[in-house]
């Protein structure tokens, strides 16, 4: 299995959405998602339901990995509920990008996306989430938490490998501020390690989980059942040992296996921009500002289309009246935004008028 490879840091500018708001796209897609294999009996059952795009192809994503994202590929999310005391399914879409998925995997994740969405009667509340920057919607599917590692669909970690060969890879545990706790696969640079959070170095027959003094509970646990999972799946002859912060040894066999010299980019920001309220141009696709600051359901009109940025998430709302072009072009029009103020990796969710979405409802009342 490939170990950790320094890839080029994706730019989330490069993202091609052309594909969307064609005639011809229209045209072609509810016959297309009808014939799609992988959307047959997609919505029929309350939960959660995870694809992976693989070489253009829509692939079902294994239960047992639910919450484990490769940075090199993209994946297609669908939850669906009912509302207490609904009859009727709800449902919001999402599609995942890895920070080096390629950008034709971006726009078959993106194509198919809405495809699901014709195929599902339109009914979905669409959501964009680039990797390190996922809405507090997507993160509450994964109470285990997002762990993200490096590679694609070539990589995996369900048997035991050849301990020879292999290049060990270490993990980070860390809450973020929403108590959620995120982990990503890091550079095994020895700097990268602190007493703040939890490290799991996978030697692949041998698996050390580094609690920092200052790691919380959560931390520390989550980290725990990923290595019961990884011991599973690899038919239990793998060892693991608990170490202890800054009891540790730097001549113990974990300093010893952190010798790479990479360290770790940086992150884009995540936005938190002061919130305002935008309508669309359909001249010129283009985006103008009619409100700084607190917007109400009362400041949007149904033959319109605008965006409401609330300053951690880009939600586009659809008036019923809109046109059709209006209609189809919602994540064009939030692309062709977060491009223009150079946060293009943030959070976008699409709604048609009508639909419910409570985190909408919350980001106008906040």
């Amino acid at each position: 299995m490939a170990g950790l490879v320094k890839a080029k840091k994706y730019d989330w500018k490069d993202s091609n959405m052309a594909l969307f708001g064609s005639d011809t796209e229209r045209a072609v897609k509810k016959a297309s998602a009808e014939c799609e294999p992988a959307w047959q009996g997609a919505g029929q059952e309350v939960g959660i339901k995870i694809w992976r795009i693989e070489k253009f192809e829509v692939k079902d994503w294994p239960k047992e990995d639910y919450g484990e994202f490769y940075n090199g590929d993209s994946y297609i999310i669908l939850n669906t509920y009912k509302e207490e005391g609904g009859e009727e399914f709800l449902y919001d879409l999402h599609f995942w990008i890895g920070k080096n998925s390629s950008q034709d995997e971006y726009g078959t994740a993106a194509y198919k996306t809405v495809e699901l969405d014709t195929f599902l009667g339109d009914l979905p509340v669409q959501h964009r989430e680039c990797q390190g920057h996922e809405s507090p919607l997507f993160k509450s599917y994964f109470p285990d938490g997002i762990t993200t590692m490096e590679g694609g669909c070539a990589t995996g970690f369900r048997s035991v490998p050849d301990v020879e060969a292999y290049e060990p890879r270490l993990f980070r545990y860390k809450k973020d501020s929403k108590g959620h706790i995120c982990v990503r696969e890091i550079p095994r640079n020895p700097d990268l390690v602190t007493q703040d959070d939890v490290f799991i170095l996978d030697l692949g027959n041998k698996l050390y989980q580094f609690n920092g003094d200052s790691s919380s509970v959560s931390e520390r646990s989550k980290a725990m059942q990923w290595i019961i999972k990884v011991r599973d799946n690899r038919g239990g002859d793998v060892e693991s040992e608990v170490l202890d912060g800054s009891g540790v040894s730097k001549s113990h066999e974990f300093y010893e296996k952190l010798d790479s010299t990479e360290t770790e980019e940086d992150d884009d920001g995540d936005g938190n921009e002061d919130k305002k309220l935008l309508r669309v141009n359909m001249e010129t696709a283009e985006s103008e500002v009619v409100k700084e600051g607190e917007a109400s359901l009362s400041d949007l009109a149904s033959d319109d289309v605008f965006i409401v940025d609330s300053g951690e998430t880009v939600f586009v709302w659809v008036g019923a009246n809109a046109s059709q072009d209006e209609k189809k072009n919602g994540l064009p029009y939030a692309h062709n935004y977060l491009r223009g103020n150079g946060s293009p990796w943030r959070s976008v969710t699409v709604i048609k008028e009508g639909q419910k979405c409570p985190q909408f409802t919350s980001a106008l009342a906040a």
